[in-house]
Order: structure tokens, then C-alpha cells, then sequence
């Protein structure tokens, strides 16, 4: 301990600050005697420099989960710092990846904090609330399309393993490269190369400048594991609320917080509930993810998108019903859509979003889903080999080509312009014509950012029938030059008989 912390030590100890002294030391679960009065997720800083907040306080002690990697020895003190625990925050943490920490990570020096902010702060009161009025664009077609979301929502992603949760979370994110919005990623409790890919996928779609990355890997403490996701929602808040900008979080995945919590919980003896998860487990994700919202002083929104595994697809389990409690919506991929090829793998007919259709167009919503379920009979009928009636066939058709328009590959996100022409056309395509999405796709880009009035969306729509209907036509075969010469020879002696008669 240099001589600078031993004064700071000295005087918190001499200011009359609660002091404690370890008494039992499990990993970076802490136990001290005396630490009271104090509260719980109070900073503690002990005699070797390191620090710890307070976890849960009992009768004759206080259990404090250690936030250094040095282990504590018995009988060394420990005395409040503050009432409650802090992370650095700040603009310049814009388009960084950081430690749960707050230390940079990817190499580019230190990052100026601009001020402290509490990581397990109170989400904001009623009163302090506005209505969500504006739709937050995903660029996902599908999304967009079918079930939206509002600035200030919370929605969940939900899903088996390896159905697509975090592509689409890094489409989302990737896709705010293009508003006026901020994205924080945070990663719980992931291997680096899932570090890694999320990193080069925002780089190389150059939406790494426009977020904050929170990273906490496989190697780390628990500790860090559960502080993650408050970490990350500090850092966003304080955007939000104090520097004016809109901003959506991302957290991948919620599972894993939840089990470094349970984990931590059995250790420190708390008694286990269902799934042996604590009886707090409701009450840690919802004042998480209730911090969201939109304020009435700015009228700033924050956005909630927490990515939740459903094990085999079952989302009736614990944690993905604790989660769909909370929320206001969800988005649940599904393995069978998956192996279809339909990508994000979104099951149209579980999924819902509440709030999410504010702002939308209601009557291309109901075209859509009328079209995706007439599709969906479409195929039952298909999969019994008989003659279908023709409108069964122009259904399976128009379905088809709706279901390879939100097909998108991650990094492929389009402005809702541009999802709104491309809709029209395909609806309104000819069942019986060949029909190219991928030129589709190209044109409508390029159309889109022309729109100015709703009689330019008319032309534009207009220009892309066209287009789509031009290149459907089969091409004319061109005649070849020789012969064509050589069928003009004739041509002579025929004008020449029609002369000499037309001379008698």
C-alpha cells in the first residue's frame, strides 16, 4: 500500500466511515465483522488498494463480492468508500471497447471520463415518463415490417442455441450506424472469439464508431459476469440522461448474468428458489431493464434489448417467461425456421410486440400478415402432393418471395424507405412471372433515398414494377449478322420484278 492510498485510507477511517475486518475469504466472496452501519452495493476499499461492494448484510456480518484479482487474508480492514458503487462514464467511451471496469481494451489509450455514474442506479419514476411515439429502425426487414419496435421499448430476443440471437442483436446495433441513435453492446461471460467476431462485424460494416462495447469474458470473475449489464446500462444512461442522446442497449445474453448470479448466491448461502436461481432473480433483471424509457425534460428515449436462451426452444422455462414478464414484446427465433433458411430465423406466429406498432403503418401490417398466413396454408396444402387451386399457388408464390425479402445476412440492414417500396412491389408482383429479390433489393436502395413527397414513393414504386416486370421478359435473340445479309440478297430481284411490272 503506497503512502498516498494509506492517507486516503487513514482519513475515510478517521472520518468516522464504517471500518470492518475480514473475517472469512471464499475466492472473491468476502465476509467481515463491524462493516455497519452500511448499505447494500456500498464501495468498500481494503487495506492492499483493492475494492469490493457489498453484496448482502446479515446479522453479525457483511458479505462483500471482491472486485480484485489478488486474494484477501484474514484479519485485513476494509472501510466504506461511498453509499453506493460507480463506473466511469463519458462521450469519449463513443466507439471503444472496454472492461466492465471502464479500463479500454482494444489498444487506443485511455479513455477521458467525464463523470461517475451509480451502476445500480433507479430506473426513472413515472412522472418523470413520456408516451414511446417513434419506431426504432432495426433495418431488419421483417422486424420492421411485422413487429416493430418503439425508441424507449424493451424487447427480447429469445431462442435456442446457435439460432441466430446475437446476429441479429449485431444487426441491430450495426444498423444504427445510419440514425441519430448510440449503441452499447454488452457481452456477458463470452469466449474472445465471440469477442472478436462481434468486434470485426462492427468494424468491417463501419458501425464501430457509433457504439460502446462492454466486454466480460469466460476467464473473468463471476463478479465481473454480474456487473456487466449494470455497467453497460450506466454508460447508457448517462447518454441518455445527461448528454441528450438516444441510445439502445444490447445485452447478449441475460442467461449467463443469471447464472453467475445463481452462482454467486449459492456461494453466499442465500436459500435457492425454482431452478435453484435466488428469489431475487425477477427483481435483478427487472430494475435492469426497467432503467429504459423515454424522459420528459429531453425527450430522449433509452432502448432495452436483452437476449435471452430458450433451451431447445422452450419458452415457458424460468428465466425466458421471467424475461417476457418484463418486457414488452419479444422476438423468438426458432430452429425449424432456421433450417428453412429463413434468416433472422423469427417465428411469425410467437412473436409479439406490444407497444411497437405506434408510428406504424397499420394497413401494410395487415397486408403482410393476411400474405404469411395465407403462405403458411399454402404450404400445408402443398404438402400433400394434390392440384392446388390457383389462388392457393399465387399465395405459395407471393409468400415465397416475401419470405427471401427478409432474408438478410448480418451487415445487410435497409432504411425503412427503402423496406417500404420493396413490400409494395412484392405484393403487388405477378404470381406468374419470374421475380428477382436481389435486383430487387439493389433498386429499391437506390430509389429510396430520392423520396421526398408521398407522389415521388408513388413514381418510385411505379419505376420498380417496371424495372422488376423488364427483366422478367425473356431477352430476344439477336439475328446473326451473316445471315441476315445473306436474306437481304433476295430482296433485289424482287423489287426489280415489281418494277418491270409495274412498267407494263
Amino acid at each position: 500500500m503506497d503512502g498516498e492510498f494509506r492517507k486516503h485510507f487513514k482519513n475515510l477511517v478517521d472520518a468516522g466511515q464504517p471500518v470492518g475486518e475480514v473475517i472469512t475469504v471464499s475466492s472473491f466472496l468476502v465476509e467481515l465483522s463491524g462493516l455497519q452501519p452500511v448499505n447494500v452495493h456500498s464501495l468498500v476499499i481494503f487495506e492492499d488498494g483493492s475494492k469490493g461492494f457489498v453484496h448482502h448484510i446479515l446479522e453479525d456480518r457483511v458479505a462483500v463480492l471482491h472486485l480484485g484479482n489478488i486474494s484477501l487474508k484474514a484479519g485485513m480492514l476494509g472501510v466504506v468508500q461511498n453509499d453506493s458503487l460507480t463506473t466511469k462514464v463519458g462521450k469519449d467511451f463513443i466507439g471503444r471497447v472496454v472492461s466492465v471496469m471502464g479500463e479500454p481494451l482494444d489498444g487506443k489509450g485511455a479513455i477521458a471520463s467525464d463523470a461517475s455514474w451509480p451502476i445500480f442506479n433507479s430506473a426513472p419514476p413515472i412522472y418523470q415518463r413520456e408516451l414511446l411515439t417513434t419506431q426504432l429502425e432495426t433495418g431488419v426487414t421483417l422486424i420492421d415490417a411485422v413487429f416493430p419496435i418503439v425508441r424507449g421499448q424493451r424487447l427480447a430476443i429469445l431462442g435456442d442455441a446457435k439460432s441466430g440471437k446475437s446476429t441479429l442483436a449485431a444487426q441491430i446495433a450495426i444498423n444504427q450506424r445510419s440514425t441519430d441513435q448510440v449503441a452499447v453492446y454488452v457481452l456477458i461471460t463470452k469466449r474472445k472469439s465471440d469477442v472478436d467476431d462481434l468486434i470485426n462485424r462492427l468494424t468491417a460494416n463501419k458501425a464501430m464508431e457509433k457504439t460502446i462495447v462492454v466486454v466480460s469474458t469466460i476467464f473473468e470473475s463471476l463478479v465481473m459476469s454480474y456487473l456487466a449489464p449494470y455497467v453497460g446500462c450506466a454508460l447508457a444512461e448517462y447518454l441518455w440522461q445527461n448528454q441528450g442522446i438516444d441510445t439502445v442497449i444490447l445485452y447478449d445474453d441475460l442467461t449467463t448474468h443469471a447464472h453467475a448470479y445463481r452462482e454467486i448466491a449459492l456461494l453466499s448461502g442465500s436459500s435457492p428458489g425454482r431452478d435453484s436461481y435466488p428469489g431475487d432473480m425477477f427483481h435483478s433483471h427487472s430494475s435492469l431493464l426497467e432503467r429504459a424509457g423515454r424522459l420528459n425534460r429531453n425527450k430522449k428515449h433509452l432502448t432495452s434489448i436483452p437476449v435471452v436462451m430458450a433451451d431447445g426452444g422452450d419458452i415457458t422455462s424460468f428465466l425466458p417467461t421471467n424475461v417476457m414478464s418484463i418486457t414488452d414484446g419479444q422476438w423468438i427465433l426458432d430452429m425449424g425456421v432456421f433450417h428453412e433458411g429463413l434468416r433472422p430465423a423469427v417465428n411469425t406466429g410467437l412473436s409479439v410486440t406490444r407497444v411497437g406498432t405506434v408510428g406504424h403503418n397499420d394497413k401494410q401490417n395487415q397486408a403482410i400478415t393476411k400474405t404469411l398466413n395465407a403462405f403458411a396454408e399454402a404450404q400445408e396444402f402443398a404438402r400433400f402432393g394434390s392440384e392446388m387451386a390457383g389462388e392457393a399457388k399465387a399465395n405459395l408464390v407471393i409468400g415465397g418471395r416475401l419470405r427471401d425479402l427478409f432474408t438478410q445476412i448480418p451487415g445487410e440492414t435497409y432504411t425503412l424507405q427503402t423496406q417500404q417500396l420493396m413490400l409494395d412491389v412484392v405484393l403487388k408482383s405477378d404470381p406468374g412471372k419470374p421475380f428477382d429479390i436481389d435486383k430487387l433489393k439493389a433498386a429499391a436502395g437506390q430509389l429510396a433515398s430520392t423520396i421526398k413527397t408521398e407522389e415521388d414513393f408513388a413514381k418510385a414504386v411505379s419505376s420498380l414494377q417496371a424495372t422488376m416486370a423488364a427483366s422478367a421478359e425473356p431477352a430476344t435473340p439477336a439475328t446473326p449478322a451473316a445471315p441476315a445479309a445473306a436474306a437481304a440478297a433476295p430482296a433485289a430481284p424482287v423489287a426489280a420484278g415489281a418494277a418491270q411490272e409495274a412498267a407494263k
